[in-house]
């Protein structure tokens, strides 16, 4: 029921203890049965005809639960699974390389799609259709297209910017999927599963503030289920109160929405430097010492989410949730056209 993707900055315990918390079979995939009903449907269909799942796409936000899905793709098939990412495919070779290597019925995760080069992306449009891929060898007019044949496989491509991918590779795709933000109800079955696998000692009261400053996201959930159990060893032998968890997250600089430092930043930039906006991002960005894509896709998603900060033509402008939220009264003007 831990949906976590492995933070390839972490550290190789963290790293470790994130797999270890996977589901292992859409069973146990809890918090998106729609997906995973219309997914196993697909695999279950490519068993009865002895034949590779369509290619798969899933997108949503980080942390939904994309690899894991691969992953269990890979795992109800008996299938290998190949791991691999746009940003690491910059040129047509380096994709063939991968492709011609593939086993038949191996499943060929591809992360951050849109991130791949041009080049690559057209060559995988043959694969995904025909499993061949032409390599060129020689250059100029004597350059010779030499089609090479591969083993059908499954292609998963994860992608947290789904209109960044174009229509012809987005329509090569039999099965997409949009992973959706969790409900707390699920992301509380998430932290006692978690805590049980982790050997922590969680009720469900305790599991559920846990669950509500999670921001929807499992591998969040799991994260601070790891800090609340680091501040219980040290502060109380260990054992988890519902208090103590709410604690251990204002320690961490957790509010009761799940909002961090990073997103009270944002706000508290908006409101009182720039008296609730209209401000461009990349000013806001500047005034918070943050790289303006951390801004955008880090923070400012979930602020939108919550009603806290609207995006309009003119820049970002803070609702009259997000002046309550600091409490601090919102300023006349432009501001009252975005009170709720």
């Amino acid at each position: 029921m831990s949906h976590s993707q492995v933070d390839p900055h972490a550290e190789p315990e963290e790293r470790a203890v994130e797999a270890q918390l996977r589901p292992t079979t859409l069973g146990e995939f809890e918090g998106q049965p729609r997906v995973s009903d219309q997914l196993g449907l697909v695999l279950d269909a490519a068993k009865h005809r002895g034949t590779v799942p369509d290619h798969v796409l899933l997108s949503g936000p980080p942390g939904l639960g994309k690899t894991t899905l691969a992953m269990i793709i890979a795992a109800e098939m008996q299938a290998p699974l190949r791991i691999s990412s746009g940003p690491a495919i910059q040129h047509a070779g380096d994709l063939a390389a991968i492709l011609s290597g593939l086993s038949e019925g191996e499943v060929f995760f591809l992360d951050e799609i849109h991130r791949m080069s041009r080049p690559a992306e057209e060559m995988l449009y043959l694969a995904m259709e025909d499993f061949r891929v032409d390599v060129v060898v020689g250059k100029g007019p004597g350059a010779t297209a030499i089609p090479i044949d591969i083993p059908p496989f499954t292609l998963v491509g994860a992608t947290t910017r789904a209109g960044l991918l174009p229509g012809p590779l987005r329509d090569r795709f039999g099965f997409t999927a949009s992973l959706d933000f969790y409900d707390d109800t699920p992301l509380r079955h998430i932290v006692l599963r978690s805590a049980g696998v982790l050997g922590v000692g969680v009720d469900e009261d305790s599991a559920a503030v846990i669950a509500s400053r999670s921001r929807g996201t499992p591998r969040i959930a799991n994260r601070l289920l790891r800090r609340v159990r680091d501040f219980a060893q040290v502060r109380n032998a260990g054992t988890i109160t519902p208090e103590l968890a709410a604690e251990a997250l204002q320690l961490y600089e957790v509010d009761e929405l799940g909002l961090d430092r990073l997103d009270r930043n944002v706000l508290e930039a908006l409101c009182l430097r720039f008296g609730g906006g209209p401000v461009g991002l990349s000013t806001l960005a500047i005034a918070i010492g943050e790289e303006t894509e951390t801004v955008e896709e880090v923070a400012e998603a979930y602020l939108v989410r919550l009603g806290f900060l609207m995006r309009t033509q003119r820049g970002r402008v803070a609702t009259a949730r997000a002046w309550r939220h600091l409490g601090m009264d919102e300023p006349r003007g432009d501001a009252d056209l975005f009170s709720s």
